[in-house]
């Protein structure tokens, strides 16, 4: 039945479409009764309970019942049956991976989070991605022909449209999205990380109903998510957001990029680490001094521990990341006037630490005009961001076909 369906919409049958609408149209708005859908979706009401009752049939939709109303005849409420279906998002860190499956209604039914991972670029990485991945599949508790799609969250360069990743695991001529859907059996859809992130955020995180908005991911390294009247922008090829490549600074750091100055060779966590180690090896002192040392290398998550603590080198190097971030932020607001900016990312986690020179630079550098219709907060979802996000674009990519 579940396959059924899919040959449908591949096939793209005029009713296909219109029921891959209503379900678009319930996954962002919970239920409805027939009525407001039919009006909604432009449709006759004749048509619209035509095609619910063949959904009810099929199993994607639900009939919650009669809504309670003043007077008159009581409408059904109908909204998507959260067993029909199941997708599995995949959150790449640099060090693990997170793994997490939602109903269709989009509930978190399992979620494994911090699963050693050493990411490599190469065939190996890759092989091991798959087969953790598998492993999460196998020690599931449902029927796994209800899996209707996987979406992988990559870092770097990738275009969701065509499934082609630039950055990573780009061993083929054929799509990472078509390569990984071969290895596990199951339809794959790939996304950029930060924009995962700035998804996962905008469906079950701080956003209230605002359209306008710039998720900024301050991880290890540096990039932004933009939505533009509640649909991701994607740019022409899915390479928008690459915040961190601004040339911002007459430094002579190399990015990873290969050139000099960029945003993130001293506003990321890349550059936090960086940092942190030259002015422990100078003389400044910190709790991690003797930590440093060490042969296992520093992590970023034992610097943002520290910062927490209260460790003053850890917070005066934050903040003056937080001052340099929020002056390129401001030049941010100025051009999309957003209604909200989120930080995200690991270095999010250190609160006011981070936040308040990133507001005070923005005050300082944008215009007073544009920068009040803006609220900065932190992200509500922290370290999940990014697998919510991609549990949440596994389903909307496959109903939407894009954001």
């Amino acid at each position: 039945m579940y396959q059924q369906f899919l040959k449908e919409i591949e096939m793209g049958s005029k009713n296909a479409l219109i029921k891959k609408r209503i379900i678009t149209y319930y996954i962002y708005n919970g239920s409805s009764t027939i009525p407001d859908l039919s009006k909604e979706l432009d449709l006759s009401i004749p048509t619209v309970t035509k095609l619910i009752s063949e959904m009810f049939d099929e199993g994607y939709i639900n009939d919650y019942g009669k809504l309670e109303t003043s007077g008159g005849r009581h409408p059904h409420l109908y909204g998507l049956n959260p067993q029909s279906g199941y997708f599995i998002g995949v959150d790449i860190k640099k060090f693990s991976i997170n793994i997490g499956l939602i109903n269709f209604k989009g509930d978190m039914v399992e979620l494994k989070m911090d699963i050693p991972y050493n990411f490599e670029n190469s065939l190996e990485g890759m092989n091991e991605l798959c087969n953790l991945i598998l492993g999460f599949i196998k020690k599931l508790a449902i029927d796994t022909e209800k899996i209707l799609n996987i979406n992988v969250n990559v870092s770097g360069r990738v275009n969701p449209e065509s499934g082609y990743s630039f950055s990573q695991f780009n061993f083929e001529e054929r799509p990472l999205a078509d390569v990984l859907s071969e290895r596990l059996g199951y339809p794959v859809t790939i996304d950029n990380d930060t924009r995962a992130m700035t998804y996962g955020e905008y469906m079950q995180g701080c956003v209230k109903g605002e359209k306008d908005i710039i998720f900024v991911n301050v991880s290890w390294g540096l990039g932004i998510g933009i939505i533009i009247d509640g649909k991701i922008y994607t740019g022409k090829s899915g390479f928008s957001g690459e915040f961190g490549h601004v040339n911002a600074f007459e430094n002579e750091i190399i990015c990873h990029c290969g050139k000099k100055g960029c945003l993130e060779t001293e506003a990321s966590g890349s550059a936090l680490h960086r940092t942190l180690l030259e002015r422990i090896k100078t003389g400044e002192n910190s709790i991690l001094s003797s930590r440093a040392t060490m042969a296992t290398p520093l992590t970023l998550d034992e610097i943002i521990a520290a910062v927490n603590k209260e460790d003053l080198l850890c917070i005066e190097i934050v903040e003056e990341i937080g001052q340099k971030l929020g002056k390129q932020i401001a030049g941010l607001i100025n051009i999309f006037n957003p209604e909200l900016v989120i930080i995200g990312g690991t270095l999010s986690l250190t609160g006011d630490y981070i936040t308040q020179p990133i507001k005070t630079a923005v005050r300082k550098y944008s215009l007073n005009l544009v920068n009040k219709d803006s609220a900065i907060t932190t992200s509500k979802l922290k370290d999940k961001a990014g697998i919510v996000g991609a549990c949440m674009l596994a389903r909307s990519r496959m109903f939407e076909g894009t954001n």
